[in-house]
């Protein structure tokens, strides 16, 4: 593997953006949105007749920025909407029957959901009541009969990138009632938002997600939005990057939604006064030291549960927290290299999570088992399953049978390590080269390097339980000086050597800047 100095690690990312930066401006119109400008149409007309409109959000972080943005843009227009974000336990996913008890509307507007919503869209005809549609999931064949459907993937659709949000495509929707009401509103004041649901989502940061990103994460530093000053606040960082996002902020907004009701992360993301946002922070942080302790039983229970034979892991149990399973999926996928199906039951109905790795398409999977659920959705990497109890047994046997008529390389998490690195190298250059293509994330991972078989110098554990530790190495046997590799959530027993991969980050702590080398995965 090849030897890497400053000037070769430069060119190879330099590389993976090749297509060259967009600004804001490059950002394709919004009325290539299939139905975008007839759902701007009725949404402008319903606002100047000043009807009743109803929108329905999704519990995740995704649907809840969704919501957020389109909040906030009545709000500057001085418009008046009803906003509901249904809760996971209560009502279930999306606009749905149970959720349209409780609406009295002329006009319905989804966010990040109701692709699949055709129930909810007959209920809406018998009603009178218009449906507009806008998501990002994948379509399914059929398309629910609403007024308008927006979404990416639609086969009709000729917007040139795919790949958005939920939040991304409200914010291009919104952008068109904006043109259609002849009023001003700053749409690139939402950039903040758009960046935390873009990495939360995990949408790919290339092409427009990239832009935006990138703007987001400067706007968060100096947003006058009181959830942006929280945050920044939170992280106490000059700079803020999509890792902070994904590993900081992001749990926080979405235990809200597992746990108890998405309305705690909406009444942070839309509070008026930083009093407002503290106060609802505060709250967020304690369920998710919740949520840890919760996901740590379950995950323990779910790996006691799994046969090691299956190509696809699917265990199920009475009584587990339904807001973790999704969580807890991504755990055995990590730990076992294989897709894994985590279902809570309750009532004898089963719902959970499903997630993925290499090249296995577990919403193809899932669909071609669709005869054994009730209900479905998502896309390549991650879905949602409904099912009977009675049928959780044969959909197991039948998805495994699918599984493995799939080659085996298809299972390879793919793991983009750069090549070995030059210790020399290793210093604050090397972390200014990093941060110049940040920011890093699906579509443009943090670049990794491979340590082997190098010589272990000592070991060191820290932290809560002693749970993680230090590994001080000489990466070269004639090397003069040690690195120190920090690997998380693992204690290693006494080695003499070590091969992994590692990146390589930056650490604020009390107003310094440290060199932080973090072990990704052990492969000895």
């Amino acid at each position: 593997m090849q030897l890497l100095d400053l000037s070769s690690i430069e060119a190879i990312l330099e590389k993976r953006l090749q297509d060259g930066e967009k600004k804001l401006s490059d950002i394709p119109h919004p009325s290539l949105l299939h139905d975008g400008e007839k759902t701007a149409k009725r949404l402008a007309r319903a606002i100047k007749n000043k009807e009743k409109i109803t929108l329905i959000g999704d519990y995740d972080v995704d649907g809840v920025i969704s919501t957020a943005i389109v909040i906030d843009f009545f709000r500057q227009i001085d418009a008046q909407i009803t906003a509901i974000i249904p809760n996971r336990f209560r009502d279930g996913y999306g606009v749905n029957a149970t959720v349209l008890e409780r609406v009295d509307a002329d006009v319905i507007l989804t966010v990040d959901n109701g692709i699949t919503a055709s129930e909810a869209a007959n209920i809406c005809l018998q009603r009178g009541i218009d449906l507009l549609i806008t998501d990002h999931h994948t379509p399914q064949k059929e398309l629910p009969k609403a007024y308008s459907i927006v979404d990416p993937k639609l086969s009709t659709c000729k917007y040139p990138f795919k790949e958005i949000c939920g939040a991304e495509v409200i914010w291009l929707v919104l952008a068109l009632v904006k043109k259609e009401l002849g009023i001003e509103v700053n749409m690139r004041s939402f950039v903040d938002l758009l960046a935390i649901a873009i990495i939360a989502d995990i949408m790919p940061l290339v092409d427009i997600n990239r832009t935006l990103v990138k703007d987001g994460l400067k706007a968060l530093i100096t947003s006058s939005r009181p959830a942006s000053i929280i945050i920044r606040d939170f992280l106490n960082k000059k700079q803020i990057s999509s890792e902070d996002i994904a590993f900081m902020i992001a749990p926080r907004l979405n235990a809200a939604g597992r746990l108890e009701d998405a309305s705690l992360a909406l009444s942070f993301i839309t509070a008026t006064s930083t009093q407002e946002a503290y106060k609802a922070f505060e709250k967020l942080c304690a369920l998710n030291d919740y949520r840890k302790e919760i996901e740590a039983e379950v995950t323990k229970e779910a790996m006691e549960m799994m046969n090691e034979d299956d190509a696809v892991i699917v265990v199920a149990k009475e009584g587990w927290h339904e807001g973790v399973v999704g969580i807890v999926a991504s755990r055995l996928v990590e730990h076992f290299s294989k897709p894994a199906i985590v279902l809570s039951i309750n009532d004898a109905t089963a719902k959970g999570s499903a997630r993925s790795l290499g090249e296995v398409d577990i919403f193809e999977l899932i669909s071609k088992n669709k005869a054994y659920l009730t209900k479905f959705g998502g896309h390549k990497m991650a879905a949602g399953l409904s099912l009977e109890e009675k049928n959780i047994a044969l959909f197991k046997e039948a998805i495994n049978k699918d599984a493995k008529q799939i080659p085996k390389e298809f299972f390879i998490a793919k793991e983009n390590i750069l090549g070995m690195l030059d210790s020399k190298a290793i210093g604050f250059k090397l972390l200014e080269l990093l941060e110049k293509y940040e920011p890093y994330g699906e579509g443009n991972e943090r670049p990794k390097f491979l340590a082997k078989e190098v010589p272990i110098e000592s070991i060191r554990t820290f932290g809560v339980d002693n749970a993680h530790c230090r590994i001080r190495v000489r990466f070269h046997l004639h090397d003069t000086s040690t690195h120190e590799l920090v690997l998380f959530r693992q204690v290693l027993t006494e080695q003499k050597q070590l091969t992994c991969s590692f990146s390589v980050n930056k650490n604020e702590f009390n107003n310094n800047i440290y060199l932080q080398l973090l072990v990704n995965k052990i492969y000895n």
